[in-house]
C-alpha cells in the first residue's frame, strides 16, 4: 500500500510540474505590430531597420516600407517585447515607436 501511495504521489507531482511547464507557452502569443519609423530618408535605411529587427530573437517576420516610413514585425510575445523592437531599431540608428503613439 505504501508503494501505491508513492507511486501516485510521483505521477501528481509530475503532472504539476508538467502544468507548470506549459503555462507560460499556452499564454504566449503571436503579435503583429507596426512601427513608425520616420527617420528612414534613403533605399539603404529599410534594410538597416530590417537587419536590426531580424536579430531580435522571437522575431518570426519583418517587412520594412520605406515609402510608408515603417516597419511590420511578426513576434513572439513570450520571447520578446515592442521596447525591444523598439530599442533594437534605435540601436541601429533609427528611433521608432508604434504606429499611432508619439515619441517618448
Amino acid at each position: 500500500m505504501k508503494t501505491l501511495v508513492s507511486a501516485q504521489a510521483k505521477k501528481l507531482i509530475l503532472a504539476t510540474i508538467l502544468a507548470f511547464a506549459f503555462i507560460d507557452a499556452a499564454f504566449a502569443a503571436v503579435r503583429t505590430v507596426t512601427l513608425s519609423v520616420p527617420g528612414m530618408y534613403c533605399e539603404v535605411c529599410p534594410i538597416t531597420v530590417r537587419k536590426a529587427l531580424e536579430k531580435v530573437p522571437g522575431v518570426s517576420k519583418v517587412d520594412v516600407s520605406f515609402k510608408k516610413k515603417e516597419a511590420v514585425v511578426t513576434f513572439d510575445d513570450a520571447k520578446t517585447s515592442i521596447k525591444a523592437l523598439e530599442d533594437a531599431t534605435f540601436e541601429a540608428g533609427y528611433e521608432s515607436t508604434v504606429k499611432g503613439e508619439k515619441a517618448k
